[in-house]
């Protein structure tokens, strides 16, 4: 059977009547963790490729540390996966944590020194500590039963709300506090490691042992798939496919943004609010988005979170004022909320809980090798086509994605009940 046994959920700390306090708790302090740890993933977003420019005068590579970190993600997704199988996710994040210490201080380096070399070695580090980030999704689904989970996974999503602020104001208030331009940025960024490395040691993850054993005798007594039987499932190649493209298509054009928006001529802080309003839409949304998929359905909202993409590439296409980027970027990122979120929590429902570190380190390592492809190719792009060309590439990218939606309508025989 595809789609995991309801029983099959870990179900810590429940009751009959919904979550209890304890789980509430866990929720909102990994939420915390997304606020925090997303926030220095906006903040590479915003200040890269600016502080890139400001030594090394290559634009079409401003980017490529960016795109270091995502390789570093498609590098490291397995090992951090494999890891928190073994050893559990608390130990699990918070290696993530050091790893991202480890990365912002040799960015801070790289910079110091006009070192491009060693920006993009601080950016590969730097990929531990997101493929990290991008588990939270996962660890809310464990920490609740399968009627919850698309609910978890938008709440602790909406935790980057917070990241909304954070981040841009972190870069707004430091981009110019120490030379060279930027430079107390990436101290900022190391600073907020700490943070998450903290709030981890508050959060109660479910034991590896309890986790089997919350299975139920079938599901812990069942050994592992193949990787390739849980990648060969028409919901999973699908969800997958949806995941990846709403992330290439938003980090294609987010990389791309804060050149185009100093290349128009804006001062480097429009190109910081145009990012803060983009992180508000991607994240404000997971407030409701649970709620939207349990009365809607999972392929419907993902649809709706097409139409929205495409809606954002047209506000940019229609002109280069300061309101066509941002009407642009907030409705994209919307519409990337829709469309991930829904791709995640059917994931979800493709693997057993002892085969979950390398289902979900597939699907990232999916993801990122669309993303990392993308952060490369915008600031390329940007450079020898302009910000509009860009934009009508993205929509190719979103026609590949319907058509993934489409395939999911398809296979809803195959879908629970509650999808």
């Amino acid at each position: 059977m595809d789609a995991l046994n309801p029983q099959s959920a870990i179900k810590p700390q429940i009751d009959p009547q919904g979550l209890d306090r304890r789980a509430h708790r866990n929720l909102l302090l990994l939420a915390c963790c997304q606020a925090v740890g997303q926030s220095c993933n906006t903040m590479m977003f915003a200040a890269t490729g600016l502080s890139v420019i400001t030594f090394y005068h290559r634009p079409d590579l401003a980017n490529l540390p960016v795109t270091m970190q995502h390789i570093g993600v498609m590098i490291w997704v397995f090992p951090a996966a494999l890891l928190m199988q073994r050893m559990g996710r608390s130990i699990g994040f918070r290696v993530g944590s050091l790893f991202g210490m480890a990365g912002a201080a040799v960015m801070s380096i790289g910079l110091y020194t006009a070192n491009f070399f060693l920006m993009c070695a601080g950016g590969l580090i730097l990929g531990y500590a997101v493929a990290c980030l991008q588990m939270y999704r996962f660890a809310a689904a464990e920490l609740v039963p399968l009627s919850y989970r698309a609910k978890a996974i938008s709440w602790v999503t909406a935790g980057g709300v917070a990241a909304a602020v954070i981040g841009p104001s972190l870069v707004r208030v430091t981009h110019d506090l120490a030379m060279p331009l930027y430079l107390a940025t990436y101290a900022a960024i190391l600073g907020l490691h700490v943070i998450v490395f903290t709030i981890m040691s508050f959060i109660s993850f479910p034991p590896v042992a309890a986790a089997s054993a919350a299975a139920g005798p079938a599901e812990a007594a069942a050994p592992p798939r193949p990787l390739w039987v849980i990648a060969s499932q028409p919901r999973f190649i699908a969800s997958a496919m949806a995941g990846m493209l709403a992330f290439g298509t938003m980090s294609f054009l987010m990389s791309a943004s804060p050149l185009a928006i100093v290349g128009c001529g804006f001062p480097h802080s429009e190109a910081h609010w145009v990012i803060f309003m983009h992180v508000l839409g991607m994240f404000v949304p997971s407030f409701f988005t649970g709620n939207l998929i349990n009365r809607f359905g999972t392929t419907m909202v993902m649809s709706a979170g097409i139409v929205l993409m495409l809606i954002g590439v047209a506000a940019a296409l229609s002109g280069t004022a300061e309101w066509n980027f941002r009407i642009a970027l907030t409705v994209n990122g919307v519409g990337w909320n829709f469309l991930f979120v829904g791709a995640t929590a059917l994931v979800t429902t493709c693997y057993r809980p002892n085969e979950r570190g390398k289902a979900q380190a597939l699907n990232d390592l999916l993801v990122f090798s669309t993303t990392a492809t993308s952060s490369f190719m915008a600031g390329f792009l940007q450079d020898k086509w302009g910000w509009q060309p860009l934009n009508w590439f993205s929509v190719l990218l979103m026609l590949a994605a319907a058509a993934a939606v489409l395939w999911l309508r398809m296979q809803r025989a195959s879908l629970s009940p509650a999808q």
